[in-house]
């Protein structure tokens, strides 16, 4: 027992002996190294950094001051550089697009209603446009073709009242006419046809009628560019006796005085009382839809029997010039004629109106051309209204095929793919109902050319639609950008969905 607790003791004291060795040696090796003195707490300068950009700050701090220190940062070792990730190229392979066309179609055939009516509004406004182009372009056609014999054709006629000028005035007389026709002094003037104009009483038997009389010369039809349908036209130059009682009567007339329906023939070789002076009807005129309702007589005739005597008065002048482009130069020719003839000395005393049809023509033609471009403007709403169409119909495809978009884009679909499915599913929702409106709109063009009746000289009559390939292309290619405008934005929002919110969306 003792012996025991003796060697307890002796084991206690070698360890102890052996843990003041150990002390005196770490106490030697102390005095080479030098500690840094322990600061309290409340000494640091700066506070410990917490937030994002407290620690930003610094590193960015501590980055410049290296700079200054030491310079430029080398590079790591390559031993320790991070291998640098470099994208791969881009393929593009023709059995992707392939896929996305099939996929693009297997969506809409399997909503083939839903598809249809989104294509209607496309179809409807593509056709539109064609047409309504069509038809304004036959219409500018019919308008120039109608009028433009009028565009080198100029028209003097007296000023009523008096003077602007105040002093008195003069009447259009045989002597203008002659000077006009001189070509020494008017070489940009063809043609010259004086008239006379008025209001006269038109009787057949019991029935009585009020129409346009004019006293017209042999070149009157050229210069309205008017036609005879039966009988013949006037025959000059016999004197004022039975033979130059003549008259050619409209067809608005001959219907008031022998009923509608009435055959032209038989009223050809008839006689016709005009105010107090028997004259016979020897030819009828042509519809233009404008001046019917008138009866035309020599120029002579008229002025003897029905306007006043032979005093020289000319009520109207009309001119035709060489062509379009010599118009001015004809009515400045004119012009000057008749203020010298008239003794005018300012412009603002001419007892006389030159009118020329050239600036009426422009504007007119500007009106039509701002009808066409509105028509076309109200056919494009429905081209804009049919893409309002296709969006929403993309847009509700794209939340009921949320599951579907989740689930490739958890077996690896990226998001062009995505986006590329949906946005080709627009464009050949779109592009099908562009070629279905170019069919129907050529088809509705070339259908109404056929059917309308032959065109005339009749200014009532319906134009015929001219088809323009350019409207045809325009409208195909609106048809295609509405489509990548209109499933674009469904397209994108399809492509960043994310997948685990796409797969749990119910």
């Amino acid at each position: 027992m003792v012996g025991a607790i003796a060697a307890g003791f002796a084991l206690v004291a070698g360890l102890c002996v052996s843990a003041v060795r150990a002390i005196g040696a770490l106490a030697v090796k102390a005095k080479a190294i030098r500690l840094p003195e322990r600061k309290p707490r409340e000494e640091y300068a700066e506070p410990v950094p917490r937030g994002r950009r407290e620690r930003r700050e610094i590193e960015r701090e501590f980055h410049k001051t290296q700079r200054v220190r030491v310079g430029k940062r080398a590079p790591a070792p390559a031993k320790f550089r991070m291998p640098r990730r470099r994208r791969a190229a881009r393929v593009l392979r023709p059995g992707h697009y392939r896929e996305t066309l099939r996929s693009a179609l297997h969506s809409l055939t399997s909503n083939r209603l839903r598809s249809w009516l989104t294509m209607i509004g496309i179809v409807i406004g593509v056709a539109a446009v064609i047409v309504l182009v069509a038809m304004g372009n036959g219409m500018k056609a019919h308008f120039n073709e109608q009028f433009s014999r009028l565009a080198n054709q100029i028209t003097i006629s007296p000023t009523t009242g008096s003077s602007p000028g105040g002093g008195a005035v003069h009447q259009l007389t045989d002597r203008d006419v002659e000077a006009l026709q001189d070509k020494s002094l008017a070489p940009d003037i063809v043609s010259v046809s004086p008239s006379v104009s008025g209001t006269v009483t038109l009787t057949v038997g019991p029935q009585q009628t009020r129409s346009s009389l004019i006293g017209a010369t042999d070149n009157y039809l050229e210069l309205v560019d008017r036609k005879i349908v039966a009988g013949r036209w006037l025959e000059f130059g016999r004197g004022s006796g039975s033979a130059e009682r003549q008259a050619v009567l409209g067809q608005q007339a001959i219907a008031l005085i022998w009923g509608p329906g009435v055959d032209l023939s038989q009223v050809i070789g008839s006689t016709v009382r005009v105010e107090r002076t028997n004259f016979k009807v020897v030819g009828v005129l042509e519809v233009n839809g404008q001046n019917d309702n008138l009866v035309i007589t020599p120029f002579e005739a008229a002025r003897t029997y029905l306007v006043g005597g032979s005093t020289g008065k000319v009520d109207q002048i009309v001119v035709k010039s060489t062509d379009v482009n010599s118009v001015d130069a004809a009515a400045a020719q004119a012009t000057a004629i008749l203020d010298v003839r008239h003794f005018i000395r300012n412009a603002a005393d001419r007892d006389f109106n030159v009118l020329t049809f050239t600036t009426l023509l422009n504007k007119s033609n500007e009106f039509i051309n701002f009808l066409a471009r509105f028509i076309v403007a109200v056919a494009a709403i429905s081209l804009v209204v049919g893409g309002i169409g296709v969006a929403n119909i993309m847009l509700v495809s794209v939340t009921e095929r949320t599951r579907e978009i989740g689930i490739r884009k958890a077996v690896g679909a990226t998001r062009m793919a995505i986006l590329q499915q949906f946005l080709s599913e627009a464009v050949i929702l779109t592009g099908l109902g562009g070629l279905m409106g170019m069919g129907a709109g050529v088809g509705i063009t070339l259908a109404a050319d056929a059917l309308l009746p032959p065109e005339s000289n009749d200014s009532s009559a319906l134009p015929h639609p001219i088809l323009s390939l350019t409207a045809v292309l325009v409208a195909f290619g609106v048809s295609l950008l509405i489509g990548v405008v209109a499933g674009g934005y469904p397209a994108y929002r399809a492509a960043r969905l994310r997948p685990i919110e796409a797969l749990r969306f119910e």
